[in-house]
This record gives structure tokens, sequence and C-alpha cells, in this order.
């Protein structure tokens, strides 16, 4: 078994181990998070063959549109690293084995993520267009708490400046993302320095108005018990 399998092997075991009675919570007003989620596109050579179009994301550039979810202390505890960068954030979740276990309720908490996601009863998002009072508060505290998404991505690739191009075919970029993520834990459990942060834009993502009927009762929920003061 070449090394960078064992690495993701050993990937698999730290980024998919989720504690959920131990994790602390990632902001107020929001029960029982498990994480923020959200996209990053990796910049990679342009991969020869039919398939090449496939990897051009919205900017023009060829990229993996890599999903991950941390927790408040920067850990990634999920990633899903295999995808081209045409494919929207939405599909890269609906169709992650991560989706497919919430669906089953294999876990009782929250995930956090912007408007490029469908509202869902285990899946939060901000209102379209918020009332003022409530709701507006609402977006405020899940905008600061989805911060920490956009926080660690910045440490990813402040700590491994390789990840701003791949050199190299996709499925070996894909290799290396996943150890990257690894090793940004490890760093991030040793409390190795942390690089400093760029702070990027939100990537300007059409909404998604697919969200469930389940997942706005849940919100309006949250906001009722959590954000009406």
């Amino acid at each position: 078994m070449r090394a960078s399998t064992l690495c993701l092997v050993f990937g698999l075991v730290l980024l998919m181990t989720w504690t959920s009675e131990a994790q602390p919570r990632l902001s107020p007003g929001f029960p029982n998070v498990t994480g923020t989620i959200d996209c990053t596109h990796i910049a990679i050579k342009a991969p020869p063959g039919p398939n090449e179009g496939d990897f051009v994301n919205r900017k023009g550039v060829h990229s993996i549109n890599v999903q991950m979810v941390c927790d408040s202390m920067c850990h990634i505890t999920n990633v899903e690293a295999k995808w081209p960068g045409s494919v929207h954030d939405s599909r890269i979740f609906r169709e992650s084995g991560l989706c497919t276990l919430f669906e089953r309720g294999a876990y009782d908490g929250i995930l956090l993520g912007d408007r490029g996601y469908a509202c869902r009863q285990y899946f939060m998002t901000p209102f379209p267009d918020p009332n003022p009072g409530p709701q507006t508060r609402y977006n405020a505290a899940l905008a600061r708490t989805r911060a920490r998404i956009e926080m660690t991505f910045g440490q990813l690739k402040g700590r491994f400046q390789c990840l701003k191009s791949l050199r190299v075919a996709p499925d070996r970029a894909c290799d290396i993302i996943v150890a990257c993520a690894v090793l940004h834990n490890i760093a991030t459990i040793r409390k190795e320095r942390t690089p400093v942060v760029e702070v990027q834009p939100d990537d300007d993502l059409q909404p998604v108005h697919l969200n469930q009927p389940s997942g706005r009762a849940a919100r309006d929920r949250i906001v009722q018990h959590n954000f009406e003061y």
C-alpha cells in the first residue's frame, strides 16, 4: 500500500469520528450544532481528455470543488474531495455519504451553511429576505458562526501553499487535499502556529430555493425559541 493511501485511511478515521456530545457549541442561539459546512475550490492543471471541461469552475479555472465540515476549533471533521469544479455545492452535499447519514438520523445535531444549500431539518441556512428583528438576528448569528469554516479554509491553504494550485492529475490532487486536511488537524490538535488568514469574500453562489418544508419549520422553531427577545 502506497504512502498516500495509508494517509488517506488514517484521514478517514480522524475526519469521520463525530462525537456530538463532546462538541463545544459553535454559537449562542443555535442548539446542538454539529458543524459548519461549505465548499472551496482547489485549482489544478487542466486534465487531458474529453472531461476537461467538467473541471472548469464559474471563474474559468480548472479546479476540484471540495466539501468540508469543521467544528468550533477549526478541526476538519468531514471532507469530500472528488468533484470537478463545475459541480454546484448543493449537489455535492446532496450526493454525499454525509447527507445520507443525516437523512437516516445517524446524527442528532444540525449543520450550518450558506444560501447555496437547501434548508433541511438538520441543515440551517439564512433567510433569503429576513424580516427585521428575529430573522435578522438569526441570519447575523448564522453568519458569525459560519465564518469558522472560512477561517478553516484559510488556515488550511495558509499551512499548505501547494493547495493554491496543484500541478497533478485530478485523482492525485484529491489524495493530496485529504492528506493536507489530516495534517491540518494534527497541527491544530498540537496547537502549532496558526498562519495568518486572509479574509476571503463569500462566493457569490445563486441561492437554492428548494428548501424542504421540514427545514423551514425547524428554522422557524429555532428563531422562535432563540432569537425572539
